[in-house]
């Protein structure tokens, strides 16, 4: 059974960083296409970042600069470190990873962005 379990969302302060986590188990994930999305109420889900085929790395254009996606698999463990933190980067955040022959969500986790 996969399983993905985030970890690490919090307040922080506008300008401040953050590094959330996604622990994976079930299989190994060294060659899943795994990524981070995020959620903001009332608006649909987006892609935050993501490893591609091969390996590189694809980043929204709202993050690009500030956020950096990680990988470390011998721990199969997904990381997302965020600086420079804004408002506007509220939001419920979400491990993903696709297995063929299909995709897998955690349970996400909640980084708020407040003075």
């Amino acid at each position: 059974q996969v399983q993905l379990v985030e970890s690490g969302g919090d307040l922080v302060q506008p300008g401040g960083s953050l590094r959330v986590s996604c622990a994976a188990s079930g299989r190994a994930f060294s060659d899943a296409d795994m990524g981070w999305y995020r959620q903001a109420p009332g608006k649909p889900r987006e892609l935050v970042a993501r490893f591609t085929s091969g390996g590189n790395t694809a980043y929204a254009d709202s993050v690009k600069g500030r956020f950096t996606i990680s990988r470390d698999n011998a721990k199969n463990t997904l990381y997302l470190q965020m600086n420079s933190l804004k408002p506007e980067d509220t939001a419920v955040y979400y491990c993903y990873a696709f297995i063929a022959p299909r995709g897998y969500w955690g349970q996400g986790t909640q980084v708020t962005v407040s003075s």
